[in-house]
């Protein structure tokens, strides 16, 4: 029988990857993970999405996905247990609309925040500061409900913390101390569950030939 489970090309790091992932293993779609190194991108992922950036998704048949939002929204809208695409409160233009700010405005300081010496003249403190504007409207919408559009998790929540996770993680010391006493539990809460354990999980390098593990796995 033809196996018919698309390819993930994915990197467990990478947060728009780790976004796809986590998508992926909420609805319930099996798909074989072909995980790489992104200064070793294998022909295959280049000759399918030749902008070289993860997750790649490639269907049976050979349709490319290759933003990680698209492919969350297409996993999503073949098997939505557990609601992300109906929040408690708000709309799904709310959630796009925050997704957007953090896919540009926020990615734009974090990048600079955290790798200021790839960027030149880049100065780390004002770019936190610009993300902070960003993080001071997370904050508030956390201080009104345990996740960013109710009592629980929404596309929304789990398309924006791997980068919160990044800042964060970039942030040591500071991110301690910072006003953002609500974002911290939410992240923490992430980092904490049984979803964010299942997708970190390590996978060697895929080379061709080699036979990919299904993700998500039992």
């Amino acid at each position: 029988m033809t196996d018919t489970r698309p390819i993930l090309y994915s990197f467990r790091r990478c947060p728009y990857a780790m976004r796809a992932r986590l998508a992926l293993a909420s609805a319930g779609v099996e798909v074989k993970l072909r995980e790489v190194v992104l200064r070793d991108k294998p022909a295959a992922m280049l000759k399918a999405s030749p902008k070289g950036t993860v997750p790649v998704l490639v269907l049976h048949g050979g349709a490319v996905v290759d933003e990680s939002l698209d492919v969350m929204l297409w996993a999503l809208r073949k098997s939505d247990p557990e609601g992300w695409l109906a929040p408690e409160y708000g709309s799904m233009d709310q959630m796009l609309e925050l997704i957007a700010l953090n896919d540009g405005d926020f990615k734009h300081h974090l990048d600079r925040f955290k790798y200021a010496t790839r960027y030149e003249d880049a100065d780390p403190a004002e770019h936190r500061a610009g993300a902070e504007v960003y993080l001071k409207r997370l904050e508030a919408q956390l201080g009104e409900n345990k996740w960013l559009f109710g009592a629980r998790p929404s596309l929304a929540d789990y398309a924006i913390l791997p980068f919160i996770r990044q800042f964060a993680g970039a942030a040591k010391g500071w991110w301690e101390d910072a006003p953002y006493s609500h974002m911290r539990r939410w992240l923490e809460d992430f980092k904490a569950s049984a979803r964010f354990k299942a997708v970190m999980r390590k996978y060697r390098q895929w080379h061709e030939g080699m036979e990919e593990p299904i993700f998500p796995a039992d």
